[in-house]
């Protein structure tokens, strides 16, 4: 019967033992007080007997208790065999003692690693007594009769209620071992909750410094490398109005950065319309580029107000990496913006006249990227239609369900 040491440091096991402890020496106790009033002794016997009962009191602490909590063999082994040895020699010089079978035997199954160890040292035990108890009454046939079938009697209840504590205890270890599995896959999916989690929030993080810092400190070089060739050609006014566009988008990248410190709405539409946040990046990108804009609206100003934030937070997002790809890439002299409903949402198109590509030919950079996983985020999705020499067209759909303020 195997019997680890992990099932003995479960806290209910370790109640269990205590109560037996308690019954054990309670037991012990009776007996040895009626071994000092019973007038069936002499007084030698009742001092062999008492000494018996001490000796077994004194091992069961020494030896018993220790084996049963630290699985140590050879206590366990040297414990069973001087308490078979008193058990049976207290049962010789005091035969009522006999119901000391009762906690003794239960210790025989505890104690053993095997279920062949315990019926073998249970029979033993049995035997012992039985011996004892005939040689009590004097060796006769008669008492040999009256024992035997107690003694049957005995080991069979012993070996039933033996192997019944082995199969309740295996299962309570199974059980163990069962919740134990649980709780480590508990604690590995928390674990992979919480760094899915810091990643989701690092790649939004990286997402929206992407498509508000990054593209304001591009608009910022490129503004700043202009007015520095206008400065060297003489051109003072147009340089001037460079530098003042400079100073517009650092305060914006600024509270930007401030805003995704504290996790706040973007900082264009906390006071405006995405309506008149598209209308105004749209002036900004034709101030700085030159780039004829246009922003058409197919939907009221009031539908596009009560679009939930999340879609107003998606669309600009789009736009604006969508002119930033045309600033870097495209060489176009025209771009269109295009914000409308449609039966499946609503959808944003943004298109240029540049010199185009071929999508399944070059690699997304990042800011594609991210703007893809941004709208499917959103459950929504994005369509890139381009070609060499005839411009790109952008669209992303956002479904007008599922969407959270």
């Amino acid at each position: 019967m195997d019997l680890p040491s992990a099932r003995i440091d479960q806290p209910v096991w370790t109640r269990t033992l205590i109560a037996w402890h308690l019954v054990f020496y309670a037991l012990l106790g009776i007996t040895a007080v009626a071994a000092l009033v019973t007038d069936e002794l002499t007084s030698g016997r009742r001092v062999a007997y008492l000494a018996l009962a001490g000796t077994l009191a004194l091992i069961y602490r020494l030896l018993a208790m220790p084996a049963m909590v630290n699985r140590i063999r050879w206590q366990a082994h040297l414990y069973r065999a001087l308490m078979i040895a008193c058990v049976s020699g207290a049962v010789a010089l005091y035969p009522q003692s006999i119901f000391l079978l009762f906690i003794v035997s239960p210790q025989i199954w505890l104690l053993s690693e095997r279920i062949l160890d315990a019926v073998s040292l249970s029979i033993v035990l049995l035997v012992a007594v039985g011996t004892a108890q005939l040689w009590a009454a004097g060796w006769s046939m008669d008492a040999f009769w009256d024992i035997l079938p107690w003694m049957v009697i005995s080991l069979a209840v012993s070996m039933l209620f033996g192997i019944w504590i082995e199969k309740v205890i295996s299962q309570s270890q199974q059980r163990a071992a069962l919740i134990e599995e649980l709780e480590a896959a508990r604690d590995e999916l928390a674990e992979a909750h919480h760094t899915a989690g810091v990643m989701a929030e690092r790649e939004r993080m990286a997402r929206e410094i992407h498509d508000t810092l990054a593209q304001g400190m591009t608009s910022i070089v490129m503004l700043s490398q202009t007015a520095a060739v206008e400065l060297s050609r003489g051109a003072v006014d147009p340089a001037a109005a460079r530098l003042a566009a400079i100073e517009d988008t650092a305060r914006e990248n600024l509270a930007e950065a401030r805003a995704l410190v504290a996790a706040f709405t973007p900082v264009a539409l906390s006071g405006a319309t995405l309506a008149e946040v598209l209308r105004r990046q749209g002036e900004r990108f034709a101030a700085e580029t030159g780039v004829d804009v246009q922003v058409s609206l197919d939907m009221a100003d009031d539908e596009v107000a009560a679009l939930p934030q999340g879609q107003q937070v998606v669309l600009l997002r789009a736009a604006q990496e969508s002119l930033a790809n045309v600033r870097k890439h495209a060489g176009a002299t025209r771009v269109q913006i295009r914000l409308g409903l449609s039966a499946d949402g609503v959808a944003i198109e943004i298109s240029d006249d540049g010199s185009g590509f071929t999508p399944s030919a070059r690699p997304s950079g990042y800011g594609l990227a991210a703007m893809r996983g941004r709208v499917e985020e959103s459950g929504g999705t994005v369509s890139v239609d381009s070609a060499p020499g005839r411009g790109t067209r952008v669209q992303v759909l956002i479904p007008a369900t599922g969407q959270e303020d």
